[in-house]
């Protein structure tokens, strides 16, 4: 297995006057040349939110680099716009998550913007639940959120035609308590791609990985299993 921290990710330079424009398809560009500079194709992409985009990016433009994606999540926000009661959803996310936590970086105060963020994603209270430990790790990765909600263009431009080249297994993960808006999504995604089954673990909200180890554990060693 290797696990790696995307570009502008702790502790990786924070991003800079003159870097390239903040996009998922730049990480996924990243992770193409990360599987082929280790020699690792066909690779199985495992990931959770965020990351499920870049992974979900880098398979449609580089198919032969993947065996399988395991996506936990991906916050295809766009998405939601042309999903049957996806409308409302993305509006109040939009408005009660993504736009305060905008605000809360702009004012200089990345602790708050943090904490807006995961707790809209994850759940009221997620930031001061975290260790010490947890909390920290968030705030080394401040910069990067802050140019993530900043971005116009951070979310892939992907539809669902799109997937079709995806003959690959794919197994989508949703978390039991997670948002309304992540279930939509991933019952869109599994709609449009081919080889997708979906699995809900227990018990947990976004950050399933998190939320409930051993279950997401579980699910993703018996899904490789069958690869």
């Amino acid at each position: 297995m290797v696990a790696y921290s995307r570009r502008y990710h702790h502790p990786n330079a924070a991003p800079g006057a003159g870097d390239p424009a903040y996009t998922a398809a730049l990480h996924a560009a990243d992770l193409a040349g990360l599987i082929e500079a280790l020699d690792l194709a066909p690779a199985h992409l495992v990931s959770s939110s965020f990351g499920g985009c870049v992974a979900l990016q880098m398979a449609v433009a580089r198919p032969e680099l993947v065996r399988s994606l395991v996506l936990a999540e991906p916050p295809l926000i766009p998405w939601l716009e042309h999903i049957s009661g996806g409308a409302l959803p993305a509006a109040a996310f939009y408005a009660e998550v993504w736009r305060p936590a905008q605000l809360a970086f702009k004012d200089g105060d990345p602790e708050d913007g943090i904490r807006l963020f995961l707790d809209g994603v994850v759940g009221r209270g997620a930031f001061d639940r975290l260790s010490p430990s947890g909390q920290c790790m968030l705030l080394d990765n401040a910069a990067e959120m802050q140019a993530e909600t900043l971005s116009p263009d951070i979310f892939p431009a992907l539809i669902c035609a799109d997937l079709a080249v995806l003959d690959r297994p794919v197994l989508l993960l949703d978390g039991e308590l997670s948002p309304r808006l992540f279930h939509l999504i991933n019952v869109e995604l599994a709609r449009c791609l081919p080889r997708a089954v979906q699995t809900v673990i227990p018990h947990t909200s976004h950050a399933i990985h998190v939320g409930n180890p051993p279950s997401y554990q579980a699910a993703v060693r018996e899904f490789l299993a069958r690869c």
